[in-house]
């Protein structure tokens, strides 16, 4: 769960207050007998935090943690540079500032109140002279922002105290109110130094506004001659002759141009109205963000202006320049080939900008994709050629691709299932032709109960599109009559998927059977267009078949914000209910116009992985 940014501290009963660490933010995940230990990109922190994961073993609970690993300086205050060099001195004071409990003990309390969830925290967890419980303020804000900032502290967070736990999200429920006004930028180049000054002059920075790289300042202050001749050290690796801009700016030095790869923090005292900073400072390095990341925050830009200027021109993807290429991602190399092999024909897309699609909207689509295992759906050689569906991981893979055994009664054998948590593993998948990503309804650690219910609709060829939007609308009327929000997207090819939240609470055969009595609800309304009749050699070519059958182990549909093969370059969209109308298609999302709608929009299809329906108080109220 992530933090909002705010600018005022203030007095409200139902927040609580806590210190705003300057820090990396971890998971500490306990579940099993050996520990994890990562940072928000799945950096894992268990070697170079020896010392905190020794501690773990103290902890006599099977937990999950949020938290922040800090370290102190000789006054005792956080020290974001210290952390960094903890590798040259081991003596460093640590602690781990854990904050909230995700899961205890076979249970995710991610639904529970957050004064909830920090009462069985503070219960659970085994404080030692490393791992250490952070404790709170109610209510008194204004205050407590006070003394943060003469203890000379980063600022502070604040939290509503009813709060649930969102992963991945960024919600007003969290907020940190800082002192100075800081911010991460994309190190994109750097001039040569003047006079005495060695290593470089100054860097150039940039952020990702629109899916586009766009100059937001530059910056010379703020080193040392270690830091200098440290990050220059770093640059050289990165440099390259093009600029990584569009539009290249104006510099009063020559710039070596470098590769969008390093993220720095800064400090500035304003924004300008064309989103530039005015007397940015170097912080730090910050080796646990990624520069994908920093596109997020791009509303911090314009948000901070007088004159915020808001940019909506379309971004065509652009075309790689290299057939093949190796990238690093969390962390990891993943080899790229063949990046111009044109994957959409009619549409001249090609598997480079498949891959490009998939990383700009990794964010959004990676909630989705999480713990799940994937049918992975290959087109190798393009829409147009042969494609083939793929179970088991087989043995070339990485050793740091992710899998899990799933055993099948149909092949009386394990299969190893791929399932994708992370950039790499997305650049991996579509660099094997997976251009769209099937998930199962379930997730890792209990693939036995779904998140969600699905019902597809799945229209003949003798069906218009507004037919199934016809019948949409009349799901959600069966719906709302018995108090269920459901929550839709386009297939991305004939059909639209509706989504009901479960939360894990029922077995697929419960929720089979619940999507069945739904379904005939549907059919009842609309026996004219629609059928229930699974037999293709019985079924009425003219009607849309009510699929409920989705909803057992191992069904896959095509995930959120997924790709399809198909001519047009459709992306399977969430959508608000009033976009449903006669005239929709679904060619209207597609692989240029999708990320734009998506920043527009929000995630609407977060509600999908949250709060579960009660199944049984819905049923009663489906009794005539």
């Amino acid at each position: 769960m992530v933090a909002k940014s705010s600018e005022k501290a203030f007095d409200d009963e139902k927040w609580i207050f806590e210190i705003k660490w300057d820090g990396y933010r971890a998971i500490a995940d306990l579940s099993h007998d050996d520990p994890l230990f990562y940072s928000r990109n799945g950096i894992s922190f268990l070697s170079k935090f020896g010392k905190i994961a020794e501690d773990f073993s103290t902890q006599k609970y099977k937990m999950i943690l949020d938290g922040e690993i800090v370290a102190y300086d000789h006054n005792g205050r956080p020290s974001f540079q210290l952390l960094q060099q903890i590798g040259d001195n081991p003596e460093q004071t640590l602690a781990y500032q854990v904050f909230d409990l995700l899961w205890l003990n076979g249970y995710s309390t991610e639904d529970l109140p957050l004064l909830q969830r920090k009462e069985l925290l503070k219960e659970a967890l085994t404080e030692t002279e490393i791992i250490k419980y952070c404790d709170h303020i109610p209510e008194k804000g204004t205050a407590f922002f006070k003394q943060m900032k003469k203890m000379k502290l980063e600022g502070m967070i604040a939290k509503k105290a009813d709060s649930r736990y969102i992963e991945n999200h960024r919600t007003g429920d969290w907020l940190k109110i800082k002192f100075s006004n800081t911010d991460e930028a994309i190190i994109c180049g750097f001039t040569e130094p003047r006079g005495s000054r060695e290593s470089f002059g100054a860097l150039i920075l940039g952020k990702f506004m629109n899916g586009k790289l766009k100059y937001c300042g530059h910056t010379g202050t703020g080193f040392n001659n270690e830091s200098l001749k440290q990050l220059h050290q770093q640059l050289q690796k990165l440099t390259i002759k093009t600029s990584p801009f569009e539009t290249i700016p104006k510099t009063n030095m020559p710039v070596i141009w470098t590769k969008p790869e390093l993220v720095c923090e800064i400090k500035y005292s304003e924004i300008t109205k064309d989103g530039i900073y005015r007397h940015p400072v170097f912080v730090t390095l910050r080796e646990d963000k990624e520069p994908e990341e920093i596109a997020e925050a791009e509303n911090k830009l314009s948000s901070n202006c007088k004159h915020p200027k808001i940019m909506k021109a379309k971004s065509p993807l652009k075309k790689t320049e290299n057939s093949e290429k190796e990238i690093t991602l969390n962390k990891h190399k993943v080899k790229l080939t063949n990046q111009d092999k044109i994957y959409f024909p009619k549409d001249g897309i090609t598997k480079g900008d498949v891959i490009e699609y998939y990383q700009s909207v990794a964010s959004y689509i990676l909630p989705y994709l999480k713990n799940r295992p994937l049918s992975l759906n290959r087109f190798p050689n393009g829409i147009e050629e042969q494609g083939f569906y793929q179970k088991d991981a087989g043995d070339s893979i990485p050793e740091w691709i992710k899998t899990t055994q799933v055993y099948s009664e149909s092949n009386d054998k394990y299969i190893d299932y791929i399932y994708c948590n992370d950039k790499a593993t997305l650049a991996y998948l579509n660099n094997l032709g997976c251009i769209d990503l099937n998930p199962w309804n379930s997730s890792l650690p209990d693939l036995e109960h779904p998140d969600y219910l699905v019902l597809d609709l799945d229209p003949s060829k003798k069906n218009t599109f507004d037919d199934v939007v016809e019948t949409a609308l009349q799901v959600n009327e069966v719906l709302k009559s018995v108090k269920v929000k459901g929550y839709c997207k386009t297939s991305g090819s004939t059909g639209i998927h509706i989504y009901i939240p479960m939360d894990g609470k029922y077995d697929f055969e419960q929720v089979k059977d619940f999507a069945h009595i739904l379904m005939k609800q549907v059919n009842e309304k609309l026996p004219k267009i629609t059928t229930l009749e699974r037999s293709l050699q019985k079924r009425d070519d003219k009607k849309i078949y009510l699929d409920y059958l989705q909803n057992r182990t191992g069904q896959t549909l095509a995930s959120a914000y997924s790709l399809r093969p198909k001519e047009g370059t459709a992306v399977s969209m969430p959508l608000e209910w009033n976009e449903l109308k006669p005239g929709l298609k679904p060619i209207d999302f597609n692989i240029h116009n999708a990320l734009e709608r998506i920043k527009e929009k929000g995630d609407l299809f977060k509600p999908v992985l949250e709060k579960g329906i009660d199944m049984m108080k819905t049923l009663e109220l489906l009794q005539p």
